[in-house]
């Protein structure tokens, strides 16, 4: 699941995805609480608890760190910005200088725009490619619906205080094979997201100052390209 899902291109320009990324990511763990919870339940049971969560949460503002892990380079590159959701659909990334890049949806088209290559690319959200992974999170796509779910060993993956869910899409995508939830395990909400390709790309997204269910500025949903920028449809 990365943004770059909804064209192919930039492939480190998330879902995106995440997904990833989630509302509410980064809040405190209770170790207690987590460490009892998190014995007894099962991957759909955290899915629930997940999907409730979000269910109930209108809209959502953080700070976020990519971190992409391109395989085939050995290469890690290392990004950072602010990101906005709003339900139904809305979503907004502003990737920080130099980088500079922005990927917008006000619910019907998707715009992502290069500052390098001066190009913004613009798709109906009817036609895009948007993933499961980060569907839940704008109020569209359910979790044990979408994915094959099962629940990682968290010690393991070095989160012992709460739970690793993997979600493996029912539908096959071009754009990502697995998507893990780091979730808090007192209050289901998601607190990292790593999404998972077929050639092995890591796309890791970390949240910090979340901000949730207080109004988006107005025109965050919104986008208007510099001058002498490209437009490309498909």
């Amino acid at each position: 699941m990365t943004l770059s899902s909804l064209r192919l291109r930039p492939r480190a320009l998330l879902c995106s995805l995440a997904l990833l990324g989630a509302f509410g990511a980064a809040l405190p763990l209770v170790a207690s609480t987590a460490q009892a919870s998190a014995a007894d339940a099962s991957a759909d049971e955290v899915a629930r608890r997940v999907q409730q969560f979000y269910d109930s949460t209108r809209t959502f503002r953080a700070s976020f760190t990519q971190t992409y892990l391109i395989k085939v380079q050995n290469q890690t590159k290392k990004s950072s910005g602010r990101v906005a959701f709003e339900k139904p659909g809305k979503m907004s990334w502003s990737y920080d200088e130099p980088n500079g890049n922005r990927v917008v949806s006000d619910g019907k088209t998707i715009r992502i725009y290069e500052k390098e290559n001066q190009t913004v690319y613009e798709t109906p959200v009817a036609k895009s490619q948007y993933p499961a992974a980060l569907s839940f999170l704008v109020g569209e796509g359910q979790l044990a619906r979408d994915f094959s779910l099962r629940l990682l060993n968290a010690a393991e993956m070095k989160f012992e205080n709460g739970y690793v869910l993997e979600g493996t899409p029912k539908e096959a995508s071009p754009s990502y094979q697995k998507v893990l939830l780091y979730v808090d395990a007192q209050t289901s909400q998601v607190r990292r997201a790593l999404i998972l390709d077929a050639q092995g790309n890591r796309n890791r997204f970390d949240f910090d100052a979340p901000v949730v269910n207080e109004p988006i500025p107005r025109g965050e949903f919104d986008f208007v390209a510099p001058a002498g920028t490209k437009t490309v449809r498909p």
